[in-house]
Parts: structure tokens; sequence; C-alpha cells
């Protein structure tokens, strides 16, 4: 069944990741995660305090999810693997890998970097299995795309 799409407000503090987390229960805890992670991003590069919006939206057979923020400067980029050491970096590896694509839509006076996953993986939406028909299977992964320096636009 598929859930009408979802948005949420907020400023971007540690409070509100996991305010994010329990508001998207229901969609599974592979998105919870991709959430979590972007909207942590936004705390690190941009600023605690930083005005955000999230979005989740379903529909053929995919989740989506929308973090969008006012500074079109601090783009993600996955970097290498990260050692035992470090203590960051794994973020959007994390995304990278739980998504079937990913990417960043710039614009004046902002940016949203949206990820979609299967709606099986979601935990949401369609409930899709693999199997079961949908676009589970997309090939497409433009966290590549970014790591070789070309942005896109959802």
């Amino acid at each position: 069944m598929s859930r009408p799409p979802l948005t949420l407000d907020l400023l971007a503090t540690p409070a509100a990741v996991s305010g994010v987390r329990r508001a998207l229960c229901d969609y599974g805890v592979d998105l919870q995660l991709c959430a979590s992670e972007l909207v942590t991003n936004v705390i690190r590069h941009v600023g605690e305090g930083t005005p955000v919006t999230v979005r989740v939206s379903c529909g053929g057979g995919r989740t989506r999810l929308e973090v969008t923020d006012p500074d079109p400067r601090a783009l993600p980029v996955l970097c290498g693997t990260a050692t035992a050491d470090d203590e960051s970096g794994r973020g959007l590896a994390l995304l990278d890998a739980l998504t079937l694509r990913w990417g960043v839509g710039q614009r004046p006076g902002g940016k949203t970097v949206w990820c979609e996953l299967a709606a099986w993986r979601s935990g949401g939406c369609d409930r899709l299995r693999p199997g079961q028909g949908g676009s589970h299977e997309v090939p497409v992964v433009h966290g590549e795309e970014l790591r070789r320096g070309i942005r896109t636009n959802p």
C-alpha cells in the first residue's frame, strides 16, 4: 500500500536526528539510517541549527528521501574507505550501499541531497520484495557520478 508524502521541517541538531529516526520508523531501518546520515551531514558541514526539510515519497516500487538545506556549496563527496581509526567518513558509503541511487540537486540558495531505496528495503510504501517486479534492480548509481565530479539533479 502506498503512503502519502511526508514532509518534516526542522532545525538540524543532534536531537532532531533522533526525532527524524522516530518519525520514519514505519519506513524501516535502511531509510532511517539514510535520513540520519544526511541530516547529520548538514550539522557537520553546514552547521548546527540549519533549517532542513526532510521529504519522503513513495511510488513505482521505490521510496525517495530528500534532505534540503540552504547551502548550495557544501556538497556531499563519497570518500575512500574509512579506516578503523577514523571517527567519521562512513555515512555516504552506507548511503551508497543501501540505496538504488543517490545524488544532489543544486539551486540558488540551497541544495537537495536525495536517495531512492527499493520499497522492500525501506520497509514502507509498496513493500515489494525481490522477484515481485518493481524497479529494485536499477543499475544506476548517481553516487558513482559524484565520485567522478558530475552533479546530477533529481
